[in-house]
């Protein structure tokens, strides 16, 4: 054996004295991040590690006991050393008790040894130590050298391809890599570990693709920085919650619908009529782009409104099943697509009788937005009608102008040559309101054929269009109401339920009532106005959850507002979202002092000129008198500047922080609070919006305002504020 090779020059480590003192080394756990191109290992928190070894020293590995990790979200098979997704699909990863590293070729990353390995080279330090022998040399199962100079410097050297394949030998050639002993001497962030106590559950539904960030993540890494950003702000903003106990943490869990669209097999039939060129290109729209229109598709909509809903069930009893005392509220989330998606659940999902009571004598109360009640409803399952849940000023609303009988209905058939299908629909005792509540849906089930089905449907359009045009001129009632109305109250539908437009599906019932619901980059806005809603009543509020926030980057591109749908009249800005750090950002506060100076320049120049104008066209006592009037020059040159500007009043952009006197009414949607929320943009942002308008939609799951909104908004359901309010917070 060839004698050890001694140490890299510049290295001169102090030996140490023979028959040291040895202490075992302390372990700790880590797992194999798996889908990376190069071996990575994360080390567990401080937390999770400790309980992974209290369970592996109380010899429970012979029983394959389960630990929970990472909050509860991955379960550790101890005996098999594996780390399992408990809450979705995920490739199970490595785990191992690490002792021993050595740092890798390229990232410079610590790598840790098996627990086989690390054992040899644990006994063999243990000896050296002892017995003052130094320069050890150890070969791996993978016939490489590990030499042992003293316990400061430790060596790996890897192995050289040698020229005689058949009597190859472990040789101590190649570049030497660090070997360490122990994880407190390797550059690793350990986390501390999350708070056991859940406060509140929310799920976080994605949008198109099954990418959600600028890196191509997937929406279990963007929800796991989400959390992280999370924690980190209840430690800034809820400490003194947190000392007294009364916060623990809030648990994001992502959903996940995407990949059930695509496994239905409609990428192999797309695959097919995709044209071979700009290949990458057309499969990027197919996996991602498409997903708008497979919403609008009635099959693939059902597809998706089943599998979100279910999911979000699913997780539900699987979570109460782990957690079996949480007694926290739920909450929802949705970026983009997915905010769509959760809304449109949530519009039809069914409230229990009590609050139908309370609607209704809300609904029945003599206002300009009430309704009639006999009002269709373009989806396939209505919901009750006593709360009819979200009315909204439309063109074209499908009303009827009377009751009328079944002789009504056979005028009309004869009138569209349609007198054999009498029979049908006096079996069905089809009556002229009803006919006009008809769908195509309830015309197909009728056992319709599809010439007379379009028939009828363009007839109870166009007289829907006529009584419309009617209602409009002059000397019609107020209310839009005929001599012939028999709906109640004589009142006709100035609202349409948010069904307008909707893909006809049956939308499954949620198991819990959220709490709020949180949309990030949302398209809802756009959406419902593509749908014909042109108005959304103040007074509707979703019929099981009474928060909504919309929440937006200025530059996002998807982004739509949602308050100027329920109060049209007034032009306002959307609510600026406070920077989590109490302050503005520093160019949007220069930004606005340079509007308030030269806002301030601009009144004293008019202000100036007025008085020296009149000192000349009229008498000098009158020039005097016109110095005390400095508002009128405001109103005329009230083209030049933003509206309601004075002297001493802020621009539009600085009123956000400062409420009114008297605030926006902007309906019960999101209780009478507002519901639009802007970003700051970063400095580098507002250079060029153009540049950063991808970014802008996908920046939400690693915004810090974007988080502390959400916390601030789920924890004061629960009577717990921030530690000091934010400058600008409702």
């Amino acid at each position: 054996m060839e004698p050890p090779r001694p140490p890299p020059a510049g290295a001169e480590p102090a030996e140490p004295e023979p028959g040291g003192r040895y202490e075992p080394v302390a372990p700790h756990w880590f797992y194999r991040r798996v889908n990376e191109p190069r071996e990575r290992w994360v080390p567990f928190s401080a937390q999770d590690s400790r309980r992974l070894e209290e369970a592996h020293g109380a010899g429970k590995e012979q029983d394959d006991v389960v630990v929970p990790t990472s909050g509860g979200r991955y379960d550790v098979h101890l005996r098999a050393r594996r780390r399992v997704a408990v809450y979705w699909e995920e490739e199970a990863a490595e785990v191992r008790r690490c002792t021993w590293f050595y740092k890798g070729d390229k990232d410079n990353k610590f790598i840790p040894y098996s627990e086989s390995f690390s054992e040899e080279l644990e006994e063999a330090y243990m000896i050296a130590v002892t017995l003052g022998e130094w320069k050890k040399k150890l070969e791996s199962p993978n016939r490489e050298v590990i030499v042992l100079h003293n316990p400061k410097l430790m060596v790996h050297y890897h192995p050289v391809a040698s020229s005689d394949d058949w009597v190859s030998t472990p040789t101590e050639q190649g570049r030497p890599r660090t070997v360490k002993r122990g994880v407190d001497n390797i550059a690793v962030e350990i986390p501390s570990g999350e708070p056991l106590q859940i406060d509140h559950l929310v799920f976080v539904v994605h949008g198109i693709g099954p990418a959600c960030d600028i890196r191509f993540r997937s929406i279990v890494q963007c929800v796991n920085d989400f959390r992280t950003v999370s924690l980190s702000m209840l430690q800034a903003h809820f400490r003194k919650a947190q000392e007294q106990q009364q916060v623990g943490r809030v648990e994001f869990l992502p959903v996940n619908w995407h990949s059930s669209l695509h496994s239905t097999g409609v990428d192999v039939d797309l695959e097919r009529i995709t044209l071979p060129s700009i290949n990458r290109l057309r499969h990027f729209i197919n996996d991602t782009i498409l997903d708008v229109f497979f919403y609008n598709s009635p099959t693939y909509c059902q597809t998706i409104v089943d599998t979100v809903a279910s999911e979000m069930n699913r997780l539900h009893r699987l979570f109460l099943q782990r957690n079996p005392h949480f007694r926290g509220g739920v909450s929802i989330a949705g970026h983009s697509l997915g905010s769509l998606i959760l809304f449109d659940l949530l519009t039809n999902q069914k409230a229990d009788p009590e609050e139908d009571e309370r609607c209704a004598q809300v609904q029945e109360a003599p206002t300009p937005l009430s309704c009639s009640r006999g009002h269709n409803v373009h989806r396939s399952r209505l919901v009750s009608r006593k709360h009819d849940p979200f009315w909204i000023c439309s063109q074209g609303s499908r009303t009827t102008s009377g009751t009328g009988g079944i002789e009504e209905v056979k005028e009309i058939l004869k009138k569209l040559e349609l007198s054999e299908y009498c029979d049908v629909f006096e079996k069905e005792k089809m009556d002229r309101q009803a006919l006009f509540l008809c769908t195509e849906k309830n015309l197909k089930d009728m056992g319709i054929p599809l010439g007379p089905r379009m028939k009828i449907l363009h007839y109870i359009s166009s007289e829907t269009e006529t009584k419309d045009r009617s209602s409009a001129a002059p000397g019609h009632d107020e209310r839009g109401a005929e001599p012939g109305d028999s709906s109640e109250g004589g009142r006709s539908c100035q609202y349409r339920d948010v069904g307008l437009g909707q893909v006809s599906a049956n939308y499954p019932q949620l198991n819990y009532k959220p709490t709020i619901f949180f949309a990030f980059g949302s398209p809802i806005g756009m959406f419902l106005t593509v749908r014909g809603v042109k108005r959304i009543d103040p007074n509707y509020s979703l019929p099981t959850c009474k928060g909504f926030f919309n929440i937006f980057h200025p530059f996002d591109p998807v982004a739509y507002r949602i308050e100027p749908m329920i109060v049209p009249e007034l032009e306002f800005e959307p609510m600026l979202l406070p920077h989590h750090k109490g302050r503005k950002r520093m160019h949007l506060e220069l930004k606005e002092g340079l509007t308030r100076m030269s806002v301030d320049l601009k009144n004293n120049l008019l202000g100036s000129l007025r008085v020296a104008w009149q000192s000349f066209t009229r008498a000098p006592v009158l020039a005097l008198e016109a110095g005390s009037s400095e508002a009128e020059p405001e109103a005329e040159a009230g083209t030049e500047k933003q509206p309601d500007t004075k002297p001493e009043e802020p621009p539009a952009a600085v009123k956000e922080e400062t409420p009114p006197i008297n605030p926006i009414n902007v309906g019960r949607l999101n209780g009478g609070n507002r519901i639009d929320y802007v970003l700051q943009e970063k400095p580098i942002e507002s250079f060029n919006e153009y540049l950063f308008a991808l970014q802008g939609h996908l920046c939400y799951w690693e915004s810090e305002d974007t988080v502390l909104l959400v916390l601030k908004e789920i924890y004061q359901t629960q009577g717990i504020t921030l530690d000091q309010p934010l400058p600008g917070s409702q």
